[in-house]
């Protein structure tokens, strides 16, 4: 993530505050999507995310990104269309 949007910043903001993330990694993939499903043409539609967190600790797949979505709240509604998910505990 080379030049940090305001879409972005928010989405590291919520997921730093819910999570408390070990790492995280938050790529912005809406420009392989351009003129699909879902792009608005704001270029903060598709997203892809790693994230490592003691939060997700005995936790299954479904259920870990339930956090995630939880965390991010209202812009999972928009601007956000559609957003890959690898969420870990320590040491997975």
């Amino acid at each position: 993530m080379s030049e940090e949007s305001t879409v972005s910043a928010e989405m590291i903001r919520r997921l730093r505050n819910a999570l408390r993330p070990i790492n995280m990694k938050l790529n912005n993939d809406s420009a392989a999507h351009a003129g699909h499903a879902g792009d608005d043409g704001s270029g903060d539609t598709h997203w892809s995310l790693d994230i490592e967190s003691a939060q997700f600790e005995g936790l299954n797949r479904v259920a870990r990104q339930r956090l995630v979505y939880k965390a991010l709240g209202d812009l999972m509604d928009n601007p956000i269309h559609a957003l890959q998910i690898k969420a870990r505990a320590p040491g997975e």
